[in-house]
């Protein structure tokens, strides 16, 4: 193969890898630092809500509920939720079944980039529901947001000690997208009843489940 060849094949691994890229990475729309809702407000309406309307979820609500758990916000990797030791043992994936412009299928959320990354499509929302012990308010639910944690993360830097601190780091987080949800007009209910093993197999994870977080409009 001469060098004009080689120059071209490199240009299509590239053109191909960018491609793969563009179908399966999905950039969210900014997210917004300042709100009409004050935090006082929020935390008096905070509730948890299982009943949704059929209407789809923006992609601009989506982004920013996830940027309300995990987002970074400081130049060194600081997000919107503490973690000990900043250790971020925390993975969040998308169940979106209704949302506009998005595809329905599994997503992983990337903190760094703010982007969604495609696990795999169609609407798993019925085994979603089934994997949590048949709850209408995961199969009715245009999104939601599944939070894992991959322990050793944290207890590597703390020990056994670190279980405990992703337990409290999981309220951390449920709690943003309690406030967030609100300040949107939306509803969502933080659910930890669920099988493990069958969520897992869904989800195609290592990492353990912790929360499952229904969202729409209420």
């Amino acid at each position: 193969m001469n060098c004009t060849s080689k120059i071209l094949l490199i240009f299509v691994l590239l053109a191909v890898s960018t491609t793969a890229e563009n179908k399966t990475s999905i950039q969210l729309p900014s997210p917004e630092t300042t709100g009409k809702v004050s935090v006082e407000e929020t935390l008096a309406k905070r509730r948890s809500i299982r009943n949704y309307q059929s209407t789809s979820l923006s992609m601009k609500d989506l982004g920013q509920l996830l940027w309300s758990a995990q987002g970074i916000t400081a130049k060194w990797g600081g997000r919107t939720a503490p973690s000990a030791g900043t250790t971020y043992p925390l993975e969040l994936y998308v169940v979106a079944g209704n949302v506009e412009s998005l595809e329905a299928g599994l997503y992983r959320y990337v903190p760094v980039s703010h982007k969604l990354n495609m696990v795999s499509k169609g609407d798993i929302r019925d085994k979603l529901s089934i994997a949590c012990l048949g709850q209408q308010s995961v199969r009715k639910a245009p999104v939601t947001i599944i939070i894992a944690a991959d322990f050793s993360r944290t207890k590597k830097r703390y020990g056994e000690r670190g279980i405990i601190y992703v337990y409290i780091e999981v309220g951390h987080v449920g709690e943003n997208i309690y406030l967030q949800s609100e300040s949107l007009g939306l509803g969502t209910v933080a659910i930890g009843a669920f099988n493990e093993k069958l969520l897992k197999e869904l989800l195609k994870i290592n990492e353990e489940p912790l929360y499952v977080m229904p969202v729409g409009k209420k």
